[in-house]
């Protein structure tokens, strides 16, 4: 069996939400989750729950079947959710999640915070060095998780802490160390859920900022194809290179599978340019990789997250 066919992951038998813990906040089952997604692809989740709050998370993890997978997910701008769907709970963070308290040179951020609104909050107050999240598309939960970066700043050049719950919904406050974060990557098992994050914030010139922000946003908008049904980088930089230029000299800008496009305009992005299932989308992914593998014998790591399971006839396409 080929390592792309251990990869396939069956369609999970289905449960009911009656074996899940009362919660404050509220289930939902048979969820759509391609409206959620920047592709705008892919099946259901089986339940959705949104907490109350980070209390409510903790006592849902704790209440919860250890036989019950759970998958927190943002605003689904860096996420491909497979068509068969999302078996178990997929965790979305909402209003009690997205605090934002300025202090002592820190700034503390819940994890349902929108990047491209730390961004402007730290123009508004004059602090210097979060400008960089106005290119990174998504929440400050999903930044946490991979390290996020853009235009040479990353998470870790600016964080103080994070705040995570474990399987069993107990809180850590985490420190760089803990995180053990590389490029495009957290050491974190996980099953861990971020909830928020302490920030450095010293003290900057606000008219420099904006700036700063302005250029950035200008400069995303005449690289990246944000105008299409896309997400963000498909594949993380190998090191020494760089991925869109590698994929670029394996032939494979404009290359198309199904409804599923490597864009024109940056060749690590993907689009659905034509009604694409998520199944297209991973294929054409996978087709690159293997483009460039053959053709520079360097092996391209998945930037995006891929979650979920295959539909029955996908299952036996690629088998």
């Amino acid at each position: 069996m080929s390592k792309r066919e251990k990869e396939l992951i069956k369609p999970p038998k289905k449960r009911s939400n009656k074996a899940l813990p009362e919660v404050r906040g509220k289930y939902r089952e048979n969820v759509p989750l391609a409206p959620t997604t920047w592709f705008r692809v892919g099946g259901p989740a089986e339940t959705i729950f949104r907490p109350a709050d980070y209390e409510d998370l903790g006592d849902f993890l704790k209440g919860k079947s250890n036989e019950v997978p759970v998958t927190p997910i943002g605003v689904g701008s860096n996420l491909l959710v497979r068509d068969g769907g999302v078996p178990g709970v997929v965790v979305r963070l909402g209003r009690g999640f997205t605090n934002i308290a300025l202090h002592d040179g820190f700034l503390d951020v819940g994890a349902g915070v929108l990047d491209s609104t730390v961004a402007q909050l730290a123009a508004e107050e004059g602090i210097k060095g979060l400008d960089f999240f106005c290119g990174i598309p998504g929440t400050i939960g999903g930044a946490l998780r991979m390290n996020a970066g853009c235009y040479g700043t990353e998470v870790k050049d600016v964080l103080e802490a994070a705040f995570v719950l474990d399987p069993k919904g107990k809180l850590h406050e985490l420190t760089l160390d803990d995180l053990g974060y590389t490029y495009r990557h957290c050491g974190i098992p996980k099953d861990w859920i971020f909830i928020g994050a302490r920030f450095k914030a010293p003290t900057g010139n606000q008219k420099i900022i904006q700036e700063s922000i302005n250029t950035l946003l200008a400069q995303r908008e005449a690289t990246q194809p944000i105008r299409s049904k896309t997400g963000g980088s498909t594949f993380a930089n190998p090191v020494g290179h760089s991925a869109w230029k590698l994929i670029d000299e394996a032939g494979c800008r404009g290359l198309k599978v199904g409804g599923a496009q490597v864009s024109e305009k940056h060749c690590n992005f993907l689009i659905n340019f034509d009604n694409a299932t998520a199944f297209d989308l991973e294929e054409l992914g996978e087709t690159v990789k293997k483009r460039v593998k053959d053709k520079s014998g360097i092996e391209l790591r998945w930037e995006i997250q891929r979650i979920g399971s295959f539909l029955d006839q996908e299952l036996k396409i690629a088998a």
